[in-house]
């Protein structure tokens, strides 16, 4: 069932969009949540500022620019002036936002948001819009697969992968009362409204969205962005199985929430990591980093393995590249049947 303490989006199961009965799941681009919340970070304290590499409706940063003309900046296609010029206004008391596709920022300007950003720990919040395949068409060389790895490996760099765009919302406004330089991670296209406005966020906790009605869960699902909403599917459908599942989302990559883990990793010894980046540096091996000091657990890692996208539909190739509802599922069963065989030793 739904955490009934986090107040979720009771809709979430209806997945029908042509439903025209108000009873389907809204589906929304987690980047419109961003800014949307922008502009609310705006109006809350004038020294939010935003700065943009020539993408500004497809990060929806014209919503900001379009309210606040006087406190943004079109730096055109110079991501390493982007976020160079961000730190500079830091500097001088500023809240900068700057966005861009995820591919290029921080793909294309990685050593500057290093130096000129983290290594002086100037207060810059780094927006990476379009991660993931789910660009879909825009093909390989758009498509973000490493930016978690990228980012969450820089010293006082924080790291935050929304589920939604409420979230996203939410995120975004609480990154500009924070101490740190942070990178908000969002998809491209539309995805299932899970949270609401009474969910409760917080950078460095992660939640149990789904758990069993009755008893203890034997697998726990942590999950982060989009494929939130696929873990939360595949749990529910799972239950016809007999299979108990807990579903954690965990959109604070970095500060991640060790304790938060280390409970669920306790409760059902066999945890399944899903994400929509590559597997090695992403969430899976920050997860895999933590048990192996404090609870070594059987675990299966769900994304991309060792391999760049292509061109084709997000469905497509979501299920391409194995993260598709089957193939956490199959991941589930491969991590019970280990952990049985670990159990027989």
């Amino acid at each position: 069932m739904l955490n009934p303490n986090l107040k979720l989006n009771s809709k979430i199961f209806n997945e029908d969009p042509s439903n025209t009965s108000g009873q389907a799941c809204e589906q929304v681009p987690i980047r419109k949540g961003f800014g949307q919340g922008l502009v609310l970070a705006g109006e809350q304290d004038k020294n939010v500022v935003a700065l943009c590499a020539d993408l500004t409706e497809s990060t929806q940063m014209h919503l900001f620019a379009e309210k606040f003309p006087e406190r943004f900046i079109e730096m055109g296609i110079a991501e390493q002036n982007l976020v160079t010029v961000a730190s500079g206004m830091s500097a001088m008391g500023k809240i900068p936002y700057c966005s861009s596709y995820a591919m290029f920022s921080p793909g294309r300007n990685w050593e500057q948001i290093r130096t000129t950003i983290a290594y002086n720990d100037r207060k810059v919040i780094i927006v990476g819009s379009h991660a993931g395949i789910s660009v879909g068409p825009d093909g390989g060389t758009h498509q973000a697969l490493e930016d978690i790895a990228l980012t969450r490996i820089i010293p006082n760099m924080d790291v935050i992968s929304p589920c939604d765009a409420i979230e996203a919302k939410k995120a975004t406004l609480l990154l500009a009362k924070t101490k740190r330089p942070a990178y908000l991670r969002l998809a491209r296209e539309k995805t299932p409204i899970i949270t609401t406005e009474e969910t409760p966020f917080e950078v460095g906790k992660a939640q149990i969205y789904w758990m069993p009605d009755i008893g203890l869960a034997q697998v726990g699902i942590i999950a982060t962005g989009a494929l939130v909403y696929q873990a939360i599917m595949v749990a529910k459908e799972l239950e016809t199985e007999n299979i108990k599942i807990k579903v954690m989302n965990l959109a604070s990559i970095k500060p991640i929430d060790k304790d938060e883990i280390i409970k669920l990793a306790k409760e059902t010894k066999c945890l399944v990591t899903v994400e929509e980046h590559q597997i090695v540096g992403g969430l899976g091996s920050a997860v895999a980093e933590i048990l192996a000091t404090n609870c070594p657990t059987a675990i299966e890692f769900v994304g991309v393995s060792d391999k760049f996208g292509q061109s084709g539909t997000p469905a497509e190739l979501l299920e391409h590249y194995g993260m598709g509802k089957e193939s956490i599922k199959e991941a589930v069963r491969t991590c019970l049947r280990r952990q049985e065989v670990l159990n027989r030793k």
